[in-house]
């Protein structure tokens, strides 16, 4: 965490200052910044803000399997022209935080090291400690997208739900058996007339997108069992908790052509939040015919959009 702003000495007594120093708070309320902290377990973790001086709301964001953080500079950006700071992690195994574990090595992306999954899911709770710290008595909401989004249900049957004023998910699931699909989700949007294909065709629409994911380094298959073993696997699944610690405002963003869950899933999953969680605000929206990648489909524009008209209404100046 950042220390306090010196004091105003005189510059033949100030003392020598560290390497590469830490913004102070007021220069990470005003800035985008990179930032580390080293979890329970003694990973070091990256993470990204893109920050306003007098934010609404901060947004912290857990990504995908097989992604990095960086990927979500576009929709930070979109928020913080809503009055939103943004703060999202490269997970354990992705980005700087993988190559980190991994001495740089990228054919090892993906491996989530000591602690595995359980280690990875607190790592976002604890992430949230820090920007709580940095922000206090500013609203905290918690989006996840994809893999993100599953460990974000878990969070939320947890304790750590109350530290979280509301929660947003995105290319979700329904985390059981015959609603989420753990095998090979570029199937079904694989080139028919012969051509090869890069390979993600199946996150969004929109080549342009699909091209930037198939040419970053720091992106790889989504190959759940490959990476994480059968154990870590399983963990992904279950439902929505009977009794949550607290009734919070969720809302869930879908492609209908989601090849991990799309609509009948989202659907599902909405549902079990409202009955089996009592969750007494849901919202699902479910885009036709988008994939994956909701956030980078042909028409991101609409879902930006929806996501900030609902942030405002829950955690805005007047919610």
């Amino acid at each position: 965490m950042p220390a306090p702003d010196a004091a105003a000495d005189a510059p033949d007594q100030r003392p020598e200052p560290a390497a590469n120093p830490a913004p102070t708070a007021h220069e990470r309320r005003r800035a985008h910044f990179t930032a580390t902290f080293v979890d329970e377990v003694g990973v070091e973790i990256t993470y990204y803000a893109w920050t306003v001086e007098h934010p609404t709301a901060v947004v912290q964001i857990a990504h995908g399997l097989g992604e990095h953080g960086r990927r979500y500079e576009p929709l930070a950006r979109d928020l913080n022209a809503a009055g939103y700071s943004v703060y999202v992690a490269d997970q354990r195994g992705h980005g700087a935080t993988g190559l980190a574990q991994h001495g740089g090595d990228r054919t090892k992306l993906g491996r989530l090291g000591v602690g595995g999954l359980e280690a990875t899911v607190d790592d976002i709770r604890q992430l949230g400690v820090e920007i709580a710290r940095e922000h206090p008595e500013v609203p905290l909401v918690l989006l996840g997208h994809s893999w993100g989004s599953l460990m974000v249900q878990i969070l939320v049957n947890s304790p750590a739900l109350v530290h979280y004023d509301a929660i947003v998910l995105s290319g979700t699931a329904y985390r059981m058996p015959g609603h989420m699909d753990g095998g090979d989700l570029t199937r079904k949007h694989r080139p028919t007339d012969g051509a090869t294909g890069n390979g993600f065709e199946w996150l969004s629409r929109d080549v342009e997108a699909q091209q930037r994911a198939a040419e970053d380094e720091l992106m790889f298959p989504a190959e759940v069992l490959k990476l994480f073993g059968v154990l870590d696997g399983l963990r992904l699944f279950g439902r929505p908790a009977k009794r949550l610690a607290a009734d919070r405002p969720l809302l869930i963003l879908a492609g209908d052509d989601d090849t991990l869950g799309g609509h009948r899933s989202t659907l599902k999953l909405a549902e079990a939040y409202r009955r089996r969680s009592r969750l007494s605000d849901v919202t699902l929206r479910v885009y036709p015919d988008a994939r994956h990648e909701v956030f980078n489909e042909t028409n991101r524009d609409e879902v930006v959009a929806d996501l900030v008209a609902w942030l405002d209404e829950r955690v805005g100046a007047h919610a």
